[in-house]
């Protein structure tokens, strides 16, 4: 089994699409007002925004969204010069992540990261 495909719930699909093409994300399927999809580069894993009635009553905290990152640094510079706001710039985690924290147009928890080789085998890996 492998993760292929997230959907989030958003308010307004043109300001998110936006947001998510401005990260890096490819555009692959836009159906307006209701929806689209995106592909994460270097990968075959998408990422969809739909507009749905129960956007208000879902909310933005019940999930963290994490984008993992080779130019982490530079990434983030490029998109504070753009005027994307971070929570936190990146920063050196205790979990050996290194991790940016910054909220999509609806509030979304999105971090931007790079972990190598910890994120799936940390010195605390059980297996």
């Amino acid at each position: 089994m492998r993760l292929n495909h997230v959907t989030i719930i958003v308010q307004e699909l043109a300001r998110s699409v936006a947001f998510y093409q401005k990260l890096g994300l490819e555009l692959i399927v836009l159906s307006a007002p209701r929806y689209a999809r995106l592909r994460v580069p270097g990968n075959d894993a998408t990422f969809s925004l739909e507009v749905t009635p129960e956007a208000r009553a879902m909310g933005p905290e019940q999930a963290q969204i994490f984008f993992e990152c080779e130019d982490l640094d530079s990434r983030c510079a490029r998109l504070a010069s753009e005027g994307v706001e971070f929570d936190l710039l990146p920063t050196d985690q205790d979990y050996l992540w290194r991790e940016a924290h910054l909220r999509d147009p609806d509030e979304h928890d999105i971090r931007l990261y790079w972990a190598g080789e910890n994120r799936l085998n940390p010195p605390w890996r059980l297996l």
